[in-house]
């Protein structure tokens, strides 16, 4: 038999190749978390910038499509009856809030036309920081404390989709009531809680004006009064029962705003405002209501109708693409030039809330509408989502 040997240790070199190996693994295990760690965060990036992408350009296209909405009959055709068969009680002098006259206005920030390049993403909000064209009105200067600079903004102004049908007209001619099934008040009012900005229609007019302080939605009437805030003229159109619809007023504005967290950062979001009143109440702004988180920017262009005159039908045919600031000097009479608008491109500029793996040096710098963008070195992940919306209450030239 051959004698046993006793094992008493490892060598130093043996230990030295252990640990080598070993550190050689650890790296390796090291590598593969890494790795899949930056897979996690930019598939987590992408995923979140579609979903935000999607969310915007939705609430965008649902709004956008509905500009020019009174009833039967467009805005376009009642503007070209004679007499005007679109009419408000707000008066010439009325605040942009309530220009149901002029259904869509933009306003371009300064600065950020096509070809434009090295747009900054602000990091904070820059109220009073970015001039438009046209210039921004008071009360939407006053309602977006928290937009930001390079952004544009879009205001809308329509008629809710859905309606109630008159079944009663009565009082004077110049204050008349309206009623209809109370049963269908929450349909009128859609999730608003007390709205005071309504309009009648049929299909050869329509009206749009502030409810008195004796209206009773909940019962079933609606009351014009003279004396109302936002009131400055007369009802003066006649309406038949059973033959028009009551709707509620939607006057509304999209930009793009910042949010301050708790952490004490900045992020962006798409804001919008709406213009609103109390029956027998003061117009005013609601509060900034925060749509989507994640945009940074908002671009875009409006298309208008090859025939501008206003004394002309429109064509139904878009042939130029320009800036808010092109639109508005397009015809002398501005109000003109915004009423033959048909289509507007969308650009959004979305970011990843948290920082991903890609290195910002790497990406391409992203364009919308062919602006260009400088972006912070923040690790964000960034993309661009454009569309094309037309206006469906002012195809087909009708």
């Amino acid at each position: 038999m051959k004698p046993r040997r006793n094992q008493y240790g490892l060598s130093l070199i043996e230990l030295m190749i252990a640990l080598l190996i070993g550190t050689i693994l650890m790296l390796g295990l090291l590598q593969v978390f890494s790795a899949s760690r930056a897979s996690y965060q930019l598939s987590e990036g992408l995923s979140r910038t579609q979903e935000n992408g999607r969310f915007a350009l939705d609430y965008l296209q649902r709004d956008i499509r509905m500009a020019g909405h009174f009833g039967c009959v467009n805005d376009q055709a009642h503007a070209q009856q004679n007499p005007n068969g679109l009419d408000t009680t707000f008066g010439a002098g009325a605040e942009e809030g309530l220009r149901f006259d002029i259904s869509i206005r933009g306003y371009e920030a300064t600065g950020t036309a096509p070809s434009a390049t090295g747009v900054a993403v602000e990091e904070s909000p820059g109220a009073g920081s970015t001039a438009y064209t046209p210039a921004l009105p008071d009360d939407i200067e006053e309602a977006t404390p928290n937009r930001i600079a390079g952004s544009d903004i879009i205001a809308l102004r329509y008629l809710a989709p859905e309606g109630v049908p008159v079944a009663v007209i009565a009082g004077s001619a110049g204050e008349p009531s309206f009623s209809f099934d109370a049963e269908r008040w929450d349909v009128l009012r859609s999730g608003v809680d007390d709205p005071g900005l309504f309009g009648v229609a049929d299909c050869t007019g329509a009206t749009v004006f502030e409810a008195g302080n004796d209206s009773d939605g909940a019962g079933g009437e609606i009351v014009v009064d003279a004396d109302a805030p936002a009131n400055d003229g007369d009802f003066s159109k006649v309406f038949t029962a059973g033959q028009a619809m009551l709707y509620r007023a939607e006057s509304v504005v999209y930009y793009v705003g910042r949010k301050r967290i708790p952490d004490g950062s900045w992020r962006p979001a798409l804001y919008r405002v709406r213009f609103q009143a109390a029956p027998g109440g003061e117009v005013e702004a609601s509060d900034p209501q925060e749509l989507v988180e994640g945009v940074e920017n908002l671009q875009l262009l409006y298309g208008q109708d090859r025939e501008l005159s206003a004394s002309a039908s429109p064509t139904g045919f878009v042939d130029r693409v320009g800036t808010a600031g092109a639109v508005n000097t397009s015809v002398p009479n501005a109000a003109d030039a915004w009423r033959r608008v048909g289509l507007v491109q969308v650009g959004v500029l979305i970011a990843s809330n948290d920082r991903t793996a890609s290195e910002q040096a790497t990406q391409r710098p992203p364009t919308s509408l062919g602006v260009g963008f400088a972006l912070p070195d923040d690790g964000r992940y960034r993309t661009v989502y454009e569309t094309t919306v037309a206006l469906r209450n002012r195809l087909y030239g009708n």
